[in-house]
């Protein structure tokens, strides 16, 4: 009988600890042992490289542990039994991006790895990543997600995370029409436009009262872009919501932590069953409790919303917002799928595009002479007139900037995996069906044969011809092809009105002592430490 099976007649805190302790058995025992390997890379359909990697077989109450090499050798005695853990004791470092992206260097810019049960491909070029999404999107459009993701997306009810069936195509013209297309665009304009005149007055109140204090870019613009988002969605800068099922009211700031900032930490968390489905009898309660708790505060906050609105719907109240055109178009979704809709167009306008802003003001305030040369544009196009969207189309140089910091600071460093749900091939190799796809952006952006100096934040390579500046995913921030983010339109017009307005209007230097302040929270590109700049106004033409 099987060690599996045995664990299974026992208690189930002892089966936990049991599988945790032949883990902890297996982590010592790999520090003992040396990586190695080739490529294996041939022409033609091959079988695709594959890094050294670490098995575990059960067998006889024991474990039993071989090396996998590249090309399909054994180096000891084959084992029957699955992988337990494969390559996930060689991702020593907490931004798996990272390493795809050193790892690519040995092995090419596609390979496979072991996570756990499952094989994944890793792809780290941008050709690579835009055969995966356009050549071959048919036999790979599934989502692959993880459970956290499952829990908080409602199994897969929002559109940048479902699979790509009518729903999503559905659901996706919802969001185009009613909030993120050219047209919505249009209309929200007001909108946005206020949005920028209160990021500048609470930055120059808060300069003009303290001028030899740093300032919190953060706090002040995720501030803003929550109301923007508010006000998009639901036609108003809510204030605050009584939520029956907690039993109290919220302030905005609540709001903002239930909607936002838990439901990005909540998505990073790793249940270690994602990598051992076979194990998935096994309980993980407080990694469950926690997350469904996240689900639940956010689906009643949600719902709570949603009430609100169709009562002043009811009462004859209309507004040019997304809720209004949900409740009036979307007569076959549920209420569930509605306040995940609505919870969605929320959380984009609230988060990558922060990311974004804030890595481009610091990099300006880091080097002056990028700054420079930013503002002398701006006076060429806009002399004393405030810079709005307007301009965008006539600051090469700005939108260099833009494109330089998606491509160095990539708010999405791997894009949500998706799986082959067919045998296909990617770049000349063989990948069988149910092998899950890894997109690594950061590893396409870091790519040396494609970028000089991938490591320095340098605005004018995208001045070169070879970029059309009318091509927003020549980093492949936004993704690409029928799955391209819907919210790749608002996302530039915020972000490049905004880090040109404030640089117009402010001359930014990073406060003494946080000029190497880069680290990122988690695998994600959220900045660890806000950005703390010290701003001095600009003399009016």
């Amino acid at each position: 009988m099987s060690m599996l099976q045995n664990m299974q007649e026992l208690p189930l805190p002892f089966a936990t600890a049991a599988i945790l302790g032949g883990l902890s058995l297996l982590l010592l025992f790999s520090i003992f042992l040396r990586k190695f390997g080739s490529t294996g890379r041939t022409n033609g359909l091959s079988t695709l490289p594959s890094l050294p990697v670490l098995f575990g077989s059960c067998n006889n109450n024991f474990v039993v542990f071989f090396f996998f090499l590249p090309g399909g050798h054994i180096h000891d005695a084959e084992v029957p039994g699955m992988p337990m853990v494969g390559n996930l004791l060689q991702m020593k470092e907490k931004k798996p991006h990272m390493t795809f992206a050193k790892w690519a260097e040995t092995y090419g810019p596609i390979y496979s790895i072991k996570t756990g049960a499952t094989t994944t491909v890793v792809l780290n070029s941008a050709d690579l990543a835009k055969e995966a999404m356009v050549t071959r999107f048919s036999s790979i459009s599934t989502r692959k997600l993880s459970n956290a993701l499952r829990i908080l997306t409602a199994d897969k009810c929002m559109v940048a995370m479902s699979d790509y069936d009518e729903f999503h195509k559905m659901v996706k013209r919802y969001i185009l029409a009613g909030v993120l297309g050219s047209n919505a665009q249009k209309r929200l304009r007001s909108c946005r436009d206020t949005m920028m005149e209160n990021v500048s007055r609470q930055l120059r109140a808060l300069v003009d009262g303290h001028p030899l204090e740093a300032v919190n870019f953060r706090k002040v613009f995720e501030s803003e872009l929550f109301a923007l988002a508010l006000k998009q969605a639901l036609g108003r800068d809510v204030k605050s919501i009584y939520v029956e099922e907690l039993g109290t009211t919220l302030s905005k700031e609540e709001m903002f932590k239930v909607m936002v900032s838990d439901m990005m930490a909540g998505a990073i968390e790793v249940d270690w069953r994602d990598f051992f489905p076979y194990l998935r009898w096994i309980p993980n309660k407080s990694w469950e409790k926690k997350i469904e708790e996240l689900a639940f505060r956010r689906k009643v906050v949600a719902r709570a919303l949603v009430k609100e609105q169709k009562g002043r719907i009811a009462s004859g109240e209309e507004a040019d917002s997304y809720i209004d055109f949900l409740i009036s178009e979307a007569k076959t979704l549920s209420e569930e799928q509605i306040a995940i809709l609505l919870w969605e167009v929320i959380i984009q306008a609230s988060d990558t595009t922060l990311v974004t802003t804030e890595w481009a003001l610091y990099e300006l305030a880091k080097n002056p002479k990028y700054q420079d040369r930013v503002v002398e544009e701006i006076r060429k196009v806009c002399g004393s007139e405030t810079l709005t969207e307007d301009h965008l189309s006539q600051l090469p140089y700005l939108n260099a900037a833009f494109h330089e910091t998606l491509r160095k600071h990539s708010p999405v460093p791997i894009i949500p995996p998706r799986y082959a749900h067919e045998d296909t091939q990617l770049g000349g190799y063989f990948v069988a069906a149910r092998s899950q796809i890894a997109i690594n952006i950061y590893g396409c952006n870091m790519d040396k044969d494609k970028y000089e100096k991938p490591e320095e934040w340098m605005p004018e390579r995208f001045l070169d011809e070879k970029y059309d500046p009318a091509d927003l995913f020549k980093t492949s921030a936004f993704g690409g092809g029928k799955r391209v983010c819907a919210g790749a339109l608002q996302a530039s017009l915020i972000s490049g009105t905004a880090i040109g307005r404030l640089v117009q209007e402010f001359e930014w230097r990073l406060k003494n002592g946080k000029e190497e302040k880069v680290d990122t929270v988690g695998l994600t590109a959220h900045k660890l430490h806000p950005l703390q700049a010290m701003l001095k106004p600009r003399r009016s033409e």
